[in-house]
C-alpha cells in the first residue's frame, strides 16, 4: 500500500503529470488517500520497531514525491519569493504590490514574463509600458499581501540562502525540512507518551503519509508548515511547560492565523468546576495567553515602524472575496446553508464553534490540549467549509497528536472542495466528513474506553462499593 501510495503521488505531482487545472488531479489525489488510508491502517499490526522504520522511511518517500515538479495547484509560493525579494531590497513588503510600477527594477523573467512567457495556465496580466504583452506568476499582484510577520521573516531567509537562479525549488526544501521535522516531532511525542507508546507509529503514519503533506506543504510549498510544526511542539509542551507552550502558540499565529484555532484547546478546562482552585487556573490562563500575545505584537512591531501602509495588507478584502461576509456569494458555511436561511449561517457558525470553544475550556483534558485543539478546530471548518485545501493539514497534525481518525475526513473534504469537479462537490464531501465525525464521536462514546462507559462503570462499581459496605456491617 505504501507504495501504491508513493507511485500514485510520483504519477500525479511528476513533471509530465501537472495538470494545466487542478480539477483533473482530483481523482490521483483521492486514489492516494485510498491507499494511505489502507496503509496506515495496515501498520497498526507491526512490530513497534519494524513500524517505525517503515514510518521513517515511507514519510522521507512521500515527501520527497512533492520535489518532483514546479507548484502543481497553487501560486501562492510565488508571491512567497517575491516578498523575500522585495524585503532584500529594503522595502517592506506591505507597502507595494507587485504590479505596481516602483517595484519594477525587481522583475525578473521568471516571476514576471513577456510575450509568449505570458502562454500557459496560472499567468496573471499586468500593466506594460510599451507594446509587449506582460504578465506574473504571482497571483492578485494588484493587492499588498497578506502574510504575517514571521511568514515574511522566513521568505526573507529562504531568499537569503537560494543561490542565484533557484526559483521554486528553496521554498519546496523548505517544505520538506519542515514536514520531515513535524514528523520526526510526532513520532517523538507519541513514543514518550503513556497510553501511546504501542501505537505511537500508527498515529505518526497520519501526517507522515497523508497525501495533503507533499502536495501542499512541499509541492506548492505554502507556509502552513511552518505554521504546524510550531503548533504542534507548542500542544505537545504546554501542559508542562505554560509559557513555553504559549510563546510558540504565538509564534504560530504570527505566521498563519488559523493556528490560532488551537489556543482554546491548550487552555483545556480552564473553566472546570472544581480542580485547581479559580486562583491558579487564571494564572494558568495567563501563563498561556500572555506570552502568545506578547509574540504576536513583538513580532508585528518592526514591520509596522518600516511600513506605511497597514501590515494586515490584503486581508479583509481576502475575506470578502471568499464569500465570509456574503454566506450567498461562494461555498462557505455550505452545511449550515442546507438547513438555514444565508443571512443566518454566519451568526450560527459564530454559535457552534463558541459552543465547542466552551466545551473545551470546560470539560476539556488539560493533560491532552491537542484533543480539544482538534475539536474547535474540526468544529470550525464544518461549520465555516473552507475551500482551500492546504489549511487542513492542520487538521491532519492534530489527528497524529490525538489518533481520532474520524476527524481525517475534513482535509479530504477540503481537498475535494479545492479540486473538485463539479458544482456542490465540496458540500457533500463535507457532510460526508460531518457524518464520520459524529459517528466517530458517538461510537468512542459507547465503546469500553468511552466517557458514556466510564462513568456507567463508576456508577456500577460505587453501588458495588455501598452494598459490601452495608454487608460488612
Amino acid at each position: 500500500m505504501l507504495v501504491a501510495l508513493v507511485g500514485t503521488l510520483a504519477l500525479a505531482i511528476g513533471e509530465n503529470a501537472v495538470p494545466a487545472d487542478r480539477q483533473s488531479l482530483f481523482w490521483p489525489y483521492a486514489l492516494a488517500w485510498a491507499f494511505f488510508c489502507a496503509a496506515t491502517w495496515a501498520v497498526r499490526g507491526l512490530p513497534t520497531r519494524q513500524a517505525m522504520c517503515l514510518v521513517i522511511a515511507g514519510g522521507i518517500a512521500v515527501t520527497a514525491t512533492g520535489l518532483l515538479s514546479p507548484p502543481a495547484t497553487s501560486t501562492d509560493s510565488y508571491r512567497y519569493a517575491w516578498d523575500g525579494r522585495v524585503q532584500a531590497a529594503g522595502i517592506s513588503p506591505y507597502d507595494h504590490a507587485p504590479a505596481e510600477a516602483a517595484l519594477a527594477p525587481l522583475r525578473d523573467p521568471w516571476l514576471f514574463p513577456r510575450g509568449d512567457g505570458c502562454e500557459g495556465p496560472y499567468r496573471y496580466p499586468i500593466p506594460s509600458g510599451d507594446s509587449v504583452t506582460s504578465c506574473t506568476r504571482i497571483n492578485r499582484p494588484g493587492v499588498h499581501t497578506i502574510y504575517p510577520p514571521l511568514a515574511e521573516a522566513y521568505f526573507l531567509l529562504v531568499h537569503g540562502l537560494s543561490p542565484e537562479g533557484a526559483r521554486h525549488k528553496p521554498l519546496q526544501i523548505g517544505g520538506a525540512l519542515m514536514a520531515l521535522t513535524t514528523s520526526a516531532v510526532l513520532l517523538i511525542a507519541l513514543s514518550r507518551r503513556a497510553g501511546t507508546r504501542d501505537n505511537a507509529p500508527s498515529y505518526a503514519a497520519c501526517y507522515a503519509w497523508c497525501p495533503a503533506v507533499p502536495l501542499e506543504l512541499v509541492n506548492n510549498a505554502h507556509i502552513d508548515a511552518l505554521g504546524v510544526l510550531l503548533a504542534v511542539i507548542a500542544l505537545t509542551t504546554v501542559n508542562r511547560h505554560r509559557a513555553l507552550g504559549g510563546t510558540l502558540l504565538g509564534a504560530a499565529t504570527a505566521v498563519k492565523l488559523l493556528p490560532a484555532v488551537t489556543v482554546p484547546g491548550a487552555l483545556s478546562g480552564a473553566l472546570a468546576a472544581g480542580g485547581k482552585r479559580p486562583k491558579r487556573r487564571m494564572l494558568d490562563t495567563l501563563a498561556v495567553l500572555g506570552p502568545a500575545a506578547l509574540v504576536v505584537a513583538l513580532a508585528y512591531l518592526p514591520y509596522a515602524l518600516a511600513s506605511r501602509n497597514s501590515v494586515l495588507g490584503y486581508f479583509f478584502g481576502y475575506l470578502t472575496e471568499e464569500g465570509y461576509d456574503d454566506a450567498g456569494s461562494r461555498d462557505r458555511y455550505a452545511l449550515l446553508r442546507l438547513v438555514l436561511p444565508d443571512s443566518w449561517a454566519f451568526p450560527a457558525a459564530l454559535v457552534i464553534l463558541g459552543i465547542a470553544i466552551f466545551h473545551v475550556l470546560r470539560r476539556g483534558d488539560a493533560d491532552r490540549p491537542w484533543q480539544g485543539a482538534l475539536l474547535v478546530t474540526g468544529v470550525g471548518f464544518l461549520v465555516f467549509t473552507p475551500g482551500y485545501s492546504w489549511y487542513a493539514v492542520l487538521v491532519v497534525a492534530l489527528v497524529a497528536l490525538d489518533g481520532r481518525w474520524e476527524w481525517l475526513g475534513v482535509p479530504l473534504a477540503s481537498g475535494a472542495a479545492y479540486m473538485g469537479t463539479g458544482a456542490g462537490f465540496g458540500t457533500i464531501a463535507y457532510a460526508l466528513a460531518a457524518l464520520a465525525a459524529i459517528g466517530g464521536l458517538v461510537a468512542r462514546a459507547a465503546s469500553p474506553n468511552g466517557s458514556a462507559w466510564r462513568a456507567a462503570r463508576h456508577c456500577r462499581m460505587g453501588a458495588g462499593a455501598l452494598l459490601w459496605k452495608d454487608r460488612f456491617r
